[in-house]
């Protein structure tokens, strides 16, 4: 009797699956390659690949709370060629919300501070492409917003796409 209640029992937690149930919080790590495409300011409209090669290199950590709501910590290191001349041209940092949205969609709200002494925020729309069990591949919409250090405001349409683990 005592084996076949625990057969049954075993049988039955199997069957739910238990192991594979994700636990919060869950944390998540990412690197990617952002390259802003079309920056509008006041005074100028600057598209990379023309007026210059400008690249960032967004790394980070996610927190997720729970399968909705996270936090995320990310730095990008940001790289710029202009007449031939290459150089680090700013670090930002740039925490912010996570908001899943569901089918593989997010939405980061992030505050941005940067060494160049500008400072916004930097709405992101991400959506996760390819999904494994130890990766997943994204591509993202960030649109940078930005203020300070004697410059006009700018607003920014990026590219970005990176794998997730």
């Amino acid at each position: 009797m005592y084996l076949k209640l625990t057969f049954l029992i075993t049988v039955l937690l199997s069957s739910l699956n238990v192991s594979s149930q994700t636990t919060y919080p869950k944390i998540t790590g990412y690197f990617g390659i952002m390259h802003p495409i079309v920056t509008f300011s006041e005074d100028e409209t600057t598209l990379n690949f023309r007026d210059y090669y400008a690249v960032g290199f967004p790394t980070g950590i996610n927190i997720w709370k729970s399968e909705k709501i996270g936090f995320s910590l990310e730095f990008v290191p940001n790289i710029k060629d202009d007449n031939g001349t290459s150089k680090v041209t700013n670090l930002l940092f740039h925490p912010g919300v996570l908001v899943a949205l569901g089918k593989g969609y997010t939405f980061a709200g992030r505050l941005a501070f940067e060494t160049s002494g500008r400072y916004g925020f930097t709405p992101v729309f991400n959506k996760t492409n390819i999904k494994s069990t130890n990766c997943s591949y994204y591509v993202a919409v960030p649109l940078p917003v930005r203020f300070g250090n004697d410059h006009p405001s700018t607003f920014t349409v990026g590219f970005q796409f990176g794998i997730a683990f």
